[in-house]
């Protein structure tokens, strides 16, 4: 549950909703959007996630994550790094903060490096050129995020077929997949989508 607009309207994720889609649920919540702070972290978790992810935060701080993974468990903390497409850059991927909007010169890939060593449980890519298109995950910069780091590695941004979400795995690398538009507007079912990639090979628990 990414509140995405949070950091840019410089306010806290809102925890009362928190904490009533973990009352209503059974599967693991992962939340992020505004998070900034030790205390945030734990402002978040009690409110009954199970996860939180970072962003601009972990950019402009990034001892940030090395002490939450102290304090919390590497297992709690997802960082969501945003890149844009720049041949200048090593990788060919720009990271960007504050909710897509700002460049920030550093190289996307790098900085996943570094969150690994920092203690980040799992990255979380999304290409902000493919984001909300439904033409597919940014293959190749998933693939090169994963290629480089250890930890597990979600696919987003861009999923708009079953096709899409068996390419994720298999050619973006990634062992976690992440979609909204489909499901928000019942283009699939989560169902639909775990027995696809079953029947692909892929192993799901349906």
């Amino acid at each position: 549950m990414l509140d995405i607009a949070a950091t840019l309207e410089n306010r806290k994720t809102r925890l009362e909703l928190v904490n009533r889609v973990s009352s209503a649920i059974t599967i693991p919540l992962t939340v992020g959007g505004g998070i900034s702070s030790i205390e945030d972290i734990e402002a978040v978790l009690a409110a009954g996630a199970s996860k939180v992810s970072m962003n601009s935060a972990a950019v402009n701080n990034p001892d940030l994550v090395k002490q939450a993974s102290g304090k919390f468990g590497s297992s709690k903390i997802t960082v969501a790094i945003d890149a844009r497409r720049n041949s200048s850059m090593p990788s060919g991927f720009e990271l960007v903060v504050s909710g897509g909007t700002k460049p920030v010169g550093k190289d996307a890939v790098s900085w996943a490096k570094q969150c690994q060593d920092l203690g980040a449980g799992a990255i979380l890519p999304t290409s902000i050129d493919g984001d909300g298109t439904q033409t597919g995950y940014d293959l190749e910069f998933t693939r090169a995020i994963a290629d480089a780091i250890t930890l597990p590695v979600i696919a987003s941004g861009g999923a708009g077929t079953l096709e899409h979400f068996y390419e994720g795995v298999v050619k973006g690398g990634a062992q976690v997949l992440l979609a909204a538009s489909v499901f928000h507007y019942r283009t699939f079912s989560i169902r639909q989508v775990k027995e696809y990639l079953k029947n692909k090979g892929i192993p799901v628990i349906l």
